[in-house]
């Protein structure tokens, strides 16, 4: 009898393992399209044989636990190009918003202002004394003053823009790092009472992606379950249930927020994520077209006024500046330049079109408007070095376009990658659910053999009345 119920008890272990089995591939199948899932495989492992006499007896099998399929090599390779991916992205869409300002095909820029302007003294060099054409070279400073003043506001109101989305940035990395800490602690606790913790550690996944997406994370998982997270640099951003906080500190000497760890600035150190993309623009991109257009601006002022002294106005006397001087704030720079470009002439008879003094002389009109063709800024024309102005924008916003792409196509590779590891293929899950349904049945039919071989035994034995 003994024999007869070992092997039912045999059978319903089977039953149990293999219902298990099956609700783990109905939840694979149920979460096939549910972003972030990792499939779930259910570990049957033999029973401990028990011994009968001199034989070892199997009993059985039993569903010893369920996991989680994922790499997590894997999973860090996909958020360190996420990271550079979106460091990137924030990056091009604020140059882009630079780019914008400089786009002469559409009527932005300086080209048309700067052509103008020096077009003027062209055309008051063909009637030195006409009070209309002094006034449109007055005109065309103006304009000229007014859009140099006009794009230096609006780099600075960009950048302004960057520093308000560096707080916000940092404040979504706290808010992201506190959830991974959260995470930690209910992992490790599933996992102490001898739970799978899957479905938690696809959260902590998702998270992880989103924060690698803001600053570059680098991630260690201990055997507890948890994971330490540090940026490349090893900058604490969690560790088991406890999160560090990143804060912002306002910078007077730039007027810019900086980053801080501890108190630590750790600025300079951020590798990736929106937030270096923001940086970047804010700290390089952005300062780099404003220092060539603020030495583009200082270079006009110093070669028109220049000029402009050694000629005569209408009254014969020496030319005056005709754009306010700029003084430098700071030996060798010429920030500000661009923003406080003013026409400092509002006579029209200050204008210094002769050369000789005698009214009706263009000598000094003409001399005005060949500086178009001078070496004025940095050995270059102010046309040239405008063009080269725009180029450098443009080729800062192309090469981080072609990079961006590059990593794309990566990143498309390493998901697919992942699909393939930790991704529900609904055709093996129906395999498996055929194996798991015919060894039920299997196990089912042992149990009625045996009921039945129980009652016939019984019967044996009981006296018939």
């Amino acid at each position: 009898m003994s024999s007869l119920f070992g092997t039912m008890s045999v059978a319903l272990r089977s039953l149990l393992a293999q219902q298990g089995a099956m609700g783990v591939t109905a939840n694979n199948i149920a979460n096939a399209n549910t972003p972030g899932y990792s499939r779930e495989v259910a570990i049957l492992e033999e029973s401990p044989p028990t011994l009968m006499g001199n034989t070892m007896v199997g009993t059985g099998v039993t569903m010893e636990k369920v996991e989680s399929v994922r790499d997590n090599i894997l999973n860090l390779r996909i958020d360190q190009e996420t990271s550079q991916q979106s460091s990137l992205g924030s990056y091009l869409t604020s140059m882009d918003q630079v780019q914008a300002l400089f786009n002469e095909t559409q009527g932005a820029g300086l080209q048309t202002d700067l052509s103008a302007f020096f077009n003027s003294f062209q055309s008051l060099s063909t009637d030195p004394t006409s009070s209309s054409l002094r006034q449109a070279t007055i005109t065309a400073g103006q304009n000229l003053a007014g859009a140099f003043s006009q794009t230096s506001q609006n780099l600075a109101t960009i950048q302004q823009g960057l520093d308000q989305s560096v707080v916000q940035t940092v404040d979504q990395v706290n808010q992201l790092t506190a959830q991974v800490a959260d995470l930690n602690q209910q992992i490790q606790t599933v996992s102490n009472a001898g739970q799978n913790p899957g479905s938690l550690e696809d959260q902590r996944d998702q998270v992880l992606k989103t924060l690698s997406g803001l600053i570059d994370t680098a991630v260690v998982y201990s055997d507890d379950g948890t994971a330490t997270v540090t940026t490349t640099n090893g900058t604490l951003l969690a560790c088991g249930n406890q999160s560090d906080a990143l804060t912002t500190q306002l910078d007077t000497a730039t007027g810019m927020h900086q980053v801080l760890a501890q108190g630590t600035d750790i600025t300079s150190t951020i590798a990736g994520g929106q937030l270096q993309g923001f940086i970047n623009a804010r700290d390089e991109g952005i300062p780099s077209a404003q220092t060539s257009l603020d030495n583009l601006a200082a270079g006009l002022i110093s070669a028109v006024n220049q000029q402009q002294s050694t000629g005569y106005d209408m009254t014969g006397a020496k030319g005056a500046d005709f754009f306010t001087p700029f003084t430098p704030s700071v030996a060798g720079s010429n920030a500000g330049a661009a923003a406080t470009m003013a026409v400092a002439i509002t006579d029209t008879d200050q204008i210094a079109a002769s050369s000789d003094g005698t009214q009706g002389d263009n000598g000094n009109a003409t001399a005005l408007a060949g500086l178009q063709d001078k070496a004025i800024v940095s050995g270059q024309t102010a046309g040239s070095f405008y063009s080269n102005l725009i180029d450098q924008v443009g080729n800062t916003v192309s090469n981080s376009t072609s990079e961006q792409e590059a990593i794309g196509l990566v990143l498309q590779q390493l998901t697919n990658q992942q699909s393939a590891v930790s991704g529900v293929s609904l055709d093996e899950e129906a395999t498996n659910l055929i194996s798991y349904q015919r060894a039920y049945e299997a196990a089912a039919r042992v149990i009625s053999t045996v009921d039945e071989l129980v009652s016939t035994t019984i019967n044996m034995f009981t006296p018939s009345s």
